[in-house]
């Protein structure tokens, strides 16, 4: 038996990973990742890197990612709350510049897979929050692009209820629009 509930979203190969907590008066105990569990649902990456960052309310972080070396992300809070986007870059996919977000806190422990060949990015809802993500592939910064956060034509549903300002990156304010990248990625 599985210490993972790993739920499909809307669209094909993204997932929200829910583990099983097992808690008592001292605390709980949860594993985060289990390789054997997760080839069982059908997810076999490889993780190679581990990366966590720290930001405060307001903070928007993305939508990333890399043209060659592709990274899946396995992402989750360990302190505070994010709403973490993925948007679908796959050309030829039926679900091509559609994308999924889902609240990851420290409380309900969510996780959500973002495959290659996705952008990926969150917004910082709490105080502050923590941020953790495996990879599949090393950072390439000569590689590094993204997808404009506030694209027209993607119109991801940012929740800025009580947000006074989206701090972003000077990078993070020049990406580009889903019609001007010139994309690498392929639907499987």
């Amino acid at each position: 038996m599985s210490n993972f509930n790993f739920i499909e979203t809307k669209i094909k190969d993204l997932y929200i990973i829910e583990p099983k907590v097992f808690g008592d008066n001292r605390g709980y105990f949860m594993e985060s990742y289990n390789k054997n569990a997760f080839v069982e649902a059908g997810l076999t990456m490889e993780f190679v890197q581990d990366n966590e960052s720290k930001s405060k309310k307001g903070v928007l972080r993305g939508m990333h990612f890399q043209t060659k070396h592709t990274q899946g992300k396995l992402v989750r809070v360990t302190e505070g709350e994010v709403y973490d986007v993925a948007v679908d870059l796959r050309k030829g996919s039926p679900t091509f510049g559609k994308w999924e977000g889902v609240l990851l806190t420290a409380e309900n422990k969510r996780q959500f897979y973002v495959p290659e060949g996705f952008a990926h990015g969150f917004l910082v809802v709490s105080e502050t929050a923590t941020f953790n993500y495996k990879c599949t592939d090393f950072y390439a910064p000569e590689y590094d692009s993204g997808l404009l956060w506030n694209d027209p034509e993607v119109r991801i549903e940012w929740p800025l209820e009580g947000i006074e300002e989206i701090l972003l990156s000077e990078k993070d304010k020049k990406q580009k629009t889903l019609k001007e990248l010139d994309l690498p990625f392929e639907y499987k």
